[in-house]
């Protein structure tokens, strides 16, 4: 690592070939200014239009801009863990490809992190997404606080600054399901954020459907709490105290004569609901085992097909 650049910046690269020439060189400019040697590392995560060849392009043009192929699309964050496999700086920034992430707040994290930070996130006071995506981002992000306890605050995402050590810590990790900025907050180093500006997009539209949405949500939910699964054990407790308390009262009027003949809908009422609660649970478990039967088949989170200047 003696010859390791000062920030290698990471960027994930999906439907977003016509930003990679504006983002590579506003980083270079951005970076600069700042007399820090750097490396680009961008992440072909199986992008459908002609983002690998302008990639090739970029990178045969400079040797500080690397680019990695990955065999197909694993997504975003797999996509990063790639980048930070094959990033050597000591400092490294992620970021999105599609320049909603400024290149230009780059050298302000820097500037914070060498104040004695291992951790610094861009913090986007006004997201620049749509009505849709900035309030389910919201409603997401109080969800997994209260599943998991955490302190994560919506207004941040990858974009920041990472510290080697930071940056090792998250390589070691054996998370099937991963989530950098989650991942980066349990390792527990010295972290702060700053306001940075946070820009509409440079091309497209968002690649994330509400069903790739709600999978991603499910999968760090299941992968960062177990609260559910305490959540299933407290509804058994409680659903069987309710039972015991209608046995008693059933037993109460029964020894004082006042017996009369159960009704059919409540019967069918009391059957439909409690099968409902138990196939409810035993869903919930079941989502939990299969979670850990995909940790045993230890698959890697992503294949490299192809790597340049590297």
């Amino acid at each position: 690592m003696n010859d390791a650049p000062d920030i290698s910046v990471v960027s994930p690269v999906y439907c977003c070939a016509d930003c990679l020439r504006a983002l590579c060189g506003r980083i270079d400019a951005a970076l600069a200014a700042t007399g820090a040697s750097y490396e680009i590392v961008l992440v072909d995560d199986a992008s459908p239009d002609a983002a690998w060849p302008v990639m090739c392009e970029l990178a045969g043009a400079d040797p500080r801009i690397k680019a990695v192929a990955l065999s197909r699309n694993f997504g975003q964050h797999c996509a990063i863990a790639a980048g930070l496999e094959h990033a050597r700086g000591r400092w490294i920034v992620v970021m999105d490809c599609d320049l909603q992430d400024r290149p230009e707040e780059i050298a302000a994290l820097y500037a914070k992190a060498r104040e004695g930070f291992d951790v610094v996130f861009a913090e986007r006071e006004v997201r620049r997404d749509g009505w849709f995506k900035r309030n389910s981002s919201r409603a997401f992000i109080a969800l997994l606080n209260w599943l998991s306890g955490a302190d994560y605050d919506y207004r941040t995402a990858n974009f920041g600054i990472y510290g080697r050590a930071v940056i090792d810590a998250v390589r070691s990790m054996g998370d099937r399901a991963r989530f950098f900025p989650v991942m980066v907050r349990w390792t527990g180093f010295r972290r702060t954020s700053i306001p940075v500006q946070h820009d509409a997009r440079g091309n497209g539209g968002s690649s994330y459907s509400l069903r790739k949405l709600l999978k991603l949500a499910l999968d760090i939910m299941l992968s960062y709490s177990d609260k559910p699964l305490r959540l299933v054990a407290t509804a058994g407790l409680v659903i069987s105290i309710v039972a015991l308390a209608m046995t008693a009262f059933s037993l109460y009027r029964y020894l004082h004569g006042d017996v009369t003949v159960a009704g059919y809908t409540s019967v069918i009422a009391s059957m439909w609901l409690l099968a409902g609660v138990m196939l409810f649970c035993m869903g919930i478990i079941g989502l939990y085992v299969g979670r850990v039967f995909e940790a045993v088949k230890s698959r890697p989170i992503f294949i490299v097909r192809e790597r340049i200047n590297l």
